[in-house]
């Protein structure tokens, strides 16, 4: 079969799946239509906006469609109507069976890291909380279960020690949308040797979860230590973002904490402690020794370095 002739549907909502969709279309694929999110209400003004991967559809006149319910028997219908051999999953929502299972090659998903570890919702995050100092992508077969199908192909990348979640996500978007290319020639060819993930799994093996994040899993505690702290910052970092509260003109306010730095130091007597100068420092005690506050946003305020804070508010 011709790359022309392999009939692709791609189902993507953010930004990192635009980068695959774009590979596949230059590499000569023939994307046949776009499943994606519908359009949201954005920014201050809440004007509506289309997601960005229905933007880059549209700019390359592939039909896209924005179900509400992916049960629905009328998008089914719609979707079986662009007779599909392959489907291509980046960033999307949990599919149905009887979408996943419709086309005869398949569907694929691309997950932000090396299964069986770290399968769930937010795998980049949650590495970089870990501390991990190397992650990855993977393509995998959709079954039943949550991120559980037999593996396609995999690709290893390093989370160096200035690495937060927003510079390891741009790595594994570029390396993700070459794995994407990979995986459909691969399956084009008639060559496909996966692996089932339990294989994987030797006795013993701890596998490390990837939940959602919600708002209270972002809140620093200064009890910890150190490392600990500055990786949740890291893993945090651009988005969801940790956080703590200080008292400013002696009300409490939520501050966003974007980037820190580590000082051990023994005897610390009292953890969650602040100490200022109101000059060119903010840091606060742990379990063994200080955070340096580097980059941080007050609520209602711009994003600034610490030097810059301290210029408006005194602590």
């Amino acid at each position: 079969m011709d790359k022309k002739d392999l009939r692709i549907i791609y189902m993507g909502t953010p930004e990192f799946a635009v980068a695959p969709l774009k590979a596949l279309v230059d590499n000569g694929f023939n994307i046949v239509a776009v499943v994606t999110g519908e359009d949201k209400p954005q920014g201050r003004g809440r004007t509506i906006k289309p997601t960005p991967v229905k933007e880059l559809a549209v700019s390359l006149g592939i039909p896209v469609l924005q179900p509400a319910k992916l049960k629905d028997e009328n998008f089914q219908a719609e979707l079986r109507s662009y007779n599909a051999d392959l489907q291509v999953v980046v960033a999307f929502r949990m599919l149905p069976e009887a979408v996943w299972a419709m086309p005869k090659f398949g569907t694929f998903n691309l997950h932000t890291a090396i299964l069986p570890q770290y399968r769930g919702a937010a795998p980049i995050n949650w590495a970089v909380i870990n501390g991990e100092t190397k992650t990855g992508v993977t393509t995998f077969m959709l079954d039943h279960d949550i991120d559980t199908g037999r593996i396609l192909l995999k690709k290893e990348i390093d989370i160096l020690p200035e690495d937060n979640a927003g510079s390891v996500h741009d790595k594994l978007m570029e390396v993700g949308s070459q794995l994407v290319v990979d995986t459909v020639e691969m399956i084009l060819s008639g060559n496909v040797k996966s692996v089932a993930q339990s294989d994987l799994i030797a006795p013993g093996t701890v596998l490390k979860p990837a939940p959602k994040i919600f708002k209270e899993d972002c809140r620093l505690d200064f009890s910890k230590n150190g490392i600990s702290i500055k990786n949740l910052v890291r893993g945090l970092s651009p988005y969801p973002t940790a956080f703590t509260t200080i008292k400013v003109k002696d009300k409490d306010m939520s501050l966003k904490v974007f980037a820190v730095d580590f000082e051990p130091a023994k005897g610390i007597t009292e953890t969650g402690k602040l100490f200022t100068d109101n000059k060119t420092f903010i840091k606060i005690s742990c379990s063994d020794g200080y955070i340096q506050l580097l980059d941080i946003q007050l609520e209602g305020k711009k994003r600034m370095g610490v030097v810059d804070f301290l210029r408006g508010v005194k602590l």
